[in-house]
């Protein structure tokens, strides 16, 4: 990655530093955020990487950034920050993190994504530790209680979802969802859940014939001659149906 390109400010052109908050020129507020692409610092709102020369999309969320969220944790701040293509809340105290719907659908489908959030770190503390009682926590955009659940079913990450405006994940867990995925994991999910539906289809199958069994008991004979293997399977083939 050519560390040499020049930074410029989206607003008017001029040069400025990374570490800069504002344009010296036209005094626009400037925040850096990673290329999607080759995850070169950039300043955000900037159409193309001044690295690489990919599109700088940038990634919209429900709650727009200047909105302040508490951690549903540890009530401690959220700061945004950029992970690859993705913008989440890393809280300052616990390192938890909230994800936007349309973020957390982009880290599980894109293999770059992934790479990005295998790659972050944060700058927060280290991880507190996991609190050992199930709590159910607000959702930071609507403050109602979210639906906890296991990613995927199989993962083994249980995750605190807001079906309107996000996820939070613990922290090291959006690390774990990914190395899930880049596992295999969603294949095994998927082949999971094609056997459950074909369970299902054979145990309403086997309830029909036998509702039908009930439905039109085989007529009993009134004098009964010697029990063959070809009466038992004959008697059995009309119990079940065939």
């Amino acid at each position: 990655m050519p560390e040499a390109a020049v930074l410029r400010c989206p607003g008017c052109g001029a040069p400025a530093a990374a570490d800069l908050h504002a344009c010296a020129h036209c005094s626009a507020r400037l925040a850096t955020v990673a290329c999607p692409s080759c995850f070169g610092m950039v300043f955000a709102g900037t159409r193309h990487c001044p690295h690489c020369g990919t599109r700088a999309h940038r990634a919209e969320t429900l709650v727009p950034e200047d909105v302040a969220l508490s951690c549903p944790r540890c009530a401690g701040q959220l700061n945004p920050v950029q992970v690859g293509g993705a913008r989440l809340r890393e809280c300052a105290r616990c390192a938890g993190v909230w994800v936007a719907p349309d973020d957390f659908t982009r880290v599980t489908a894109d293999a770059e994504q992934q790479a990005a959030v295998l790659r972050f770190r944060g700058d927060g503390p280290p991880p507190a530790p996991v609190e050992a009682s199930v709590r159910y926590l607000p959702c930071p955009g609507c403050g109602t209680l979210m639906h906890r659940a296991n990613f995927q079913r199989i993962s083994g990450v249980i995750i605190d979802q807001c079906r309107d405006h996000g996820a939070w994940l613990d922290a090291d867990e959006l690390r774990r969802v990914v190395e899930f995925i880049r596992g295999g994991g969603l294949e095994r999910a998927r082949e999971r859940e094609k056997r459950a539906i074909e369970e299902d289809r054979q145990r309403v199958q086997r309830m029909l014939r036998e509702a039908e069994a009930r439905a039109h008991p085989a007529p009993l004979t009134s004098a009964p001659g010697p029990v063959t293997t070809d009466l038992v399977l004959k008697t059995l083939f009309r119990l079940i149906g065939l």
